[in-house]
């Protein structure tokens, strides 16, 4: 069963996650906007989730949908390639996919049929740490760690680096944020055991 922390560890990632998978919609933009004010600090998570209520705010459903193509999608690309494999080896369906795969099936997770997109999309790895983090599967902290360690830490943050520099970004620009903020703390957070 998952704890208080891995909860909120899932619900973010699953957050992630779905801004990743696709635009979000009015419902999640109404959400967002609704989002507590905290202490806001200049590089901190509660900054960062301030950043994002404020860009929901400034955004339309329409203005995120085009924003979404331009970032990840694009004519031949998108500005942002939301590909693990693209990041650690300058290819995209390399031997970092392979290697996702295999670990992948030594945990159990399969990939859904209808799902396109290969699984070293970020959306889909956000998607993987929510169910370990939710208690799928009674996975380790440990096991967390180093998929974390393999399969996310070690090119993640980039990704949402790029995401924040991207031309087209706006409501991205805050996703970025968020995510670089929430994965240092994650790294933390599994560095000492929860």
């Amino acid at each position: 069963m998952a704890t208080g922390a891995n909860l909120i560890r899932a619900r973010v990632y699953s957050l992630l996650a779905g801004m990743l998978a696709a635009p979000p919609a009015a419902t999640l933009l109404r959400l967002l906007e609704g989002i507590p004010d905290r202490g806001v600090g200049g590089g901190s998570v509660a900054g960062a989730w301030a950043v994002l209520k404020e860009a929901a705010t400034e955004t339309s459903v329409a203005e995120v949908a085009e924003e979404y193509q331009q970032l990840f999608v694009g004519v031949a690309c998108g500005e942002v390639m939301p590909y693990g494999s693209w990041y650690l080896s300058g290819f995209l369906a390399d031997k970092p996919l392979a290697a996702l795969r295999a670990d992948l099936a030594a945990l159990g997770v399969e990939r859904r049929p209808e799902v396109r997109e290969t699984e070293d999309h970020a959306a889909a790895l956000c998607e993987t740490m929510a169910m370990l983090c939710a208690g799928a599967n009674s996975i380790s902290l440990e096991r967390q760690k180093k998929f974390f360690d393999d399969h996310v830490a070690s090119w993640m943050t980039r990704f949402f680096r790029k995401m924040q520099e991207a031309p087209s970004a706006r409501f991205y620009r805050a996703v970025g944020r968020l995510g670089v903020e929430f994965l240092e703390v994650e790294r933390s957070y599994l560095s000492l055991g929860g």
